[in-house]
């Protein structure tokens, strides 16, 4: 799950929006996310209250949510073809998951992992919008983040308060087979 956590006018993406997004390829530069990616619009800012965020994983299918199970973010099929064919990567590639079940990449442990991330160069964040203080171009990226400071700390209004904090209340993870809850 990610958002930019902007305004709401911003129009890539405000305090009421989030998307869920699997990374996934035989290598960074053929990353098929694009392919494996939702996107969810709150009526109100998603900060306003805790909600779900939920992550259903089987062998056949990757389904996330928000609240509830039938309000559903992104759902990817791994039954009916492989990860390989869906992302319809050059045969003459090497084949990492080559005798794997379809769900490879995915038919292994993961980590989960929580970040408040401010930036980047991929376009997640579009150049000239929501206040972008860089540019996706500059070989200096984090160095132009970093010396405009001055125009989006400010709008985190911390230490004065949390409201730029990502916050948990909690996280639970349940096996498919219910012999193992982790809290």
């Amino acid at each position: 799950m990610e958002s930019r956590g902007n305004d709401v006018s911003c129009s890539a993406g405000g305090v009421n929006k989030f998307a869920s997004t699997l990374h996934w390829g035989p290598s960074w530069d053929n990353n098929k996310w694009d392919l494996t990616h939702g996107e969810y619009t709150h009526t109100e800012a998603l900060s306003n209250d805790y909600h779900v965020y939920g992550l259903l994983w089987t062998p056949d299918r990757l389904i996330t949510y928000i609240d509830t199970e039938d309000n559903v973010v992104l759902s990817v099929d791994m039954k009916s073809q492989s990860m390989w064919e869906k992302g319809g990567f050059n045969p003459n590639l090497d084949n990492p998951w080559r005798d794997q079940p379809n769900n490879a990449p995915f038919n292994q442990e993961f980590y989960l992992i929580f970040n408040v991330a401010v930036g980047g160069t991929n376009s997640y964040f579009p150049d000239g919008q929501c206040g972008k203080t860089w540019s996706n171009t500059s070989p200096v990226a984090s160095n132009d983040f970093w010396n405009s400071h001055g125009a989006w700390y400010p709008t985190w209004n911390y230490p004065a308060t949390n409201q730029a904090a990502m916050k948990i209340d909690s996280v639970k993870v349940w096996s498919l087979d219910g012999t193992e809850t982790y809290t």
